[in-house]
């Protein structure tokens, strides 16, 4: 090619197209990531590309990223532009599946459920949750940004009842410890290391791992404070006596 052909640079140059990456899972909760070139692909296109018949009665959802389903027909374009990674369900099915909130029963046409749905429908008030009810266990607050199957067998139970304060799970000197803030000080975690009253000559130094703060991992000084994660985030504390 002779790149000093006028032809070949400006306005009129071919660029290559940008692939737009989604995740499909066929039924269940397994995405696995496509790469579709066209950017407007059709319900069917999208179907095509994760090697799905068309003929076989799929169906394809998308899920916005409010958790909402919206129906792709197969003959529409979809446009993935500007929406990052999509996240589409095909179906195969045409049964319901069963569920209940706070003992009404209800029944829906997709094998998964959002959290987000599950909030609407639900209608908890402002300090309540929904919490999915595990039989002879802890019921399990579910997150509005979660998804459920209910594949499984039988009815998933969900109810709305109040969130409690939160909880963090997090280890100091290799021993599980649970705190009430995501905000936790230095002083903090030396009394779950070392409880009580310490003499002036006592000196303590701290690291820190897996934590929800930039960075998630370092040295906190006396005073200092570090964001947590949900569970797991890991101090080491040693203890200094100064002669």
């Amino acid at each position: 090619m002779d790149t000093n052909d006028p032809s070949n640079h400006g306005a009129g140059a071919l660029h290559p197209a940008r692939d737009h990456t989604i995740l499909l899972a066929q039924g269940d909760l397994n995405f696995r990531g496509i790469e579709m070139t066209d950017p407007m692909p059709l319900g069917r296109q999208i179907l095509a590309s994760a090697g799905l018949d068309v003929r076989d009665g799929y169906s394809l959802f998308a899920i916005l990223p409010s958790g909402d389903f919206e129906d792709v027909r197969l003959d529409e374009p979809f446009d993935l532009r500007g929406r990052g990674t999509g996240r589409f369900i095909a179906f195969q099915t045409d049964r319901d599946f069963k569920l209940t909130i706070n003992d009404a029963q209800l029944e829906w046409g997709k094998p998964v459920i959002s959290g987000a749905v599950l909030y609407k429908l639900a209608g908890p008030a402002e300090d309540e949750g929904v919490f999915l009810e595990v039989r002879g266990g802890e019921d399990r607050l579910i997150q509005p940004g979660e998804l459920i199957d209910l594949n499984a067998p039988g009815i998933e139970r969900f109810i709305t009842a109040p969130k409690g304060p939160p909880t963090f799970e997090i280890i100091v000197n290799s021993r599980p410890r649970t705190v009430d803030d995501q905000r936790v000080t230095f002083e903090q975690i030396v009394q779950l290391a070392f409880p009580g009253q310490h003499a002036p000559n006592v000196e303590f130094s701290m690291t820190y791992r897996h934590a929800a703060s930039k960075p998630p991992a370092g040295e906190l000084a006396a005073g200092g404070v570090v964001e947590v994660k949900k569970k797991g985030t890991i101090f080491n504390v040693t203890r200094t006596v100064q002669s």
